[in-house]
């Protein structure tokens, strides 16, 4: 995966980090600190996730909304 240098330390997205094939909709408590309080999704900058799981969380918040599992507005 990829790896970013933050001050001389490499860092990883941390669903690589823990082993996270897929990203559970279910998971609302650990989506929500990927999300503002307006219900936005953060950066990838900001949030330090891969491109791929960056487009898993997207379809899983997406899910959870629909579902109303989550708002879509805080």
């Amino acid at each position: 995966m990829a790896r970013i240098t933050v001050f001389g330390r490499e860092t990883r997205c941390r669903f690589c980090r823990d082993g996270v094939t897929e990203i559970d909709y279910k998971d609302v408590h650990g989506l929500q600190k990927l999300v503002t309080n307006q219900g936005k999704l953060f950066s990838r900058k900001r949030s330090g996730n891969c491109a791929r799981h960056q487009r898993q969380l997207a379809r899983a918040v997406k899910r959870a909304r629909f579902l109303a599992l989550m708002s879509y507005v805080e």
